[in-house]
């Protein structure tokens, strides 16, 4: 359920009809929470309407502020950490967030947030002022934010994370199994005769616990199959070494000649894409000389080859976040948790056995 009337009715909503190719009358249902919308429509509404910075008023009937006053979540979304992962993930995961919603006739308010400018501090904070005016009972958190800001909302209001962990917050996080997914990926370059295998990662301007979780899942993976761990195989993971997006190519390179590193897995599939392409200009061919795995499971760009990778239920994901921010809200005592769900392995075409393909 969408709370508000929304100002400037005619006007705005024939612009998110545009440019969605649909009619006036969809968009409208959307809004209305129409039983004849489906979740997936009603997210791609929400999505362009808060782009184009459609806004909506609480109802002036007390009766109505009031039943709505407990029952709507603030989507409160951060910076993607790349263009492909905006543009692939957060459509599937509003989808889920909206068709659960629906089904426990609950209110969304979505808020896109800059997080390097994120002001929880001061009276005037426009977070602050949009959760108040918007009546939020709890809310869930897309794409990474500040630890310290997500500490102060959280003792505001209940909050649930979909990915990024905020371990000292107080907030409930919605995740992927990150270590059978690595480990998935591990065994299958095993079984294609890989036995030096390395980690890449990127560096971001927030903490990603899901890059040190990832990384800790490929460690356990080696020692579980029996293969060889070296530190010199891992590229930019701590945080007194970080290298530029533009250099890591360069150190793959490196490894693949020096120590017959021909397999990678990078943290994200994002970092695949650029690693692949860049290790083309550098004359290293994916999976000829060189087999790259990802993890999440997002579109590449076109002409890249299918990534061979992790496909994270992203949509599902949605659906649990409300559950739990519902359970929160109910019990705002209990212990803190951690819910996982499982992806799926995508046998693409960046891996390949060692030494079969020429």
């Amino acid at each position: 359920m969408i709370q508000g009337a929304y100002q400037s009715m005619k006007i705005n909503q024939d612009e998110i009809a545009r440019r969605l190719g649909i009619s006036r009358t969809t968009v409208s249902r959307s809004f209305s929470n129409h039983p004849a919308i489906n979740p997936e429509t009603r997210a791609r509404v929400l999505a362009v309407a808060e782009e184009l910075g459609y806004r909506y008023s609480v109802p002036r009937s007390g009766r109505i502020r009031e039943r709505l006053r407990g029952n709507t979540i603030g989507v409160l979304i951060g910076e993607p950490r790349s263009e492909y992962e905006m543009a692939h993930t957060f459509q599937s995961v509003l989808k889920g967030i909206s068709e659960r919603a629906t089904t426990d006739r609950v209110s969304l308010d979505l808020s896109y947030v800059d997080s390097t400018r994120l002001d929880v501090k001061s009276r005037r904070s426009v977070i602050l002022q949009r959760i108040r005016s918007g009546h939020w009972s709890g809310m869930i958190l897309v794409y990474p934010f500040p630890d310290d800001c997500i500490r102060t909302l959280a003792g505001i209001r209940s909050a649930v994370s979909i990915i990024d962990d905020y371990l000292d917050c107080g907030v409930d996080c919605i995740d992927t199994d990150q270590a059978n997914g690595i480990f998935s990926l591990i065994r299958h370059l095993r079984t294609l005769g890989h036995e030096r295998i390395g980690f890449l990662a990127w560096h971001y301007h927030t903490e990603t616990p899901w890059v040190h979780r990832r990384f800790g899942a490929y460690v356990e993976s080696l020692l579980r199959l029996d293969l060889e761990y070296d530190p010199g195989w891992v590229i930019n993971v701590r945080r007194s070494q970080r290298v530029d997006v533009s250099d890591l190519a360069e150190l793959v390179v490196e490894r693949i000649r020096r120590d017959g590193v021909r397999a990678w897995v990078c943290a994200a599939d994002h970092q695949a894409f650029t690693l692949i392409t860049d290790l083309e200009k550098r004359g290293i061919r994916v999976p000829e000389d060189c087999s790259v795995t990802g993890f999440d499971g997002i579109e590449g760009p076109v002409g890249l080859p299918r990534l061979t990778t992790v496909r994270v239920p992203y949509e599902e994901m949605g659906i649990s976040a409300v559950i739990r921010l519902l359970g929160r809200i109910q019990d705002p005592s209990a212990p803190r948790r951690h819910n996982l769900v499982a992806g799926r392995m995508i046998v693409g075409q960046t891996t390949a056995r060692v030494g079969a393909v020429s």
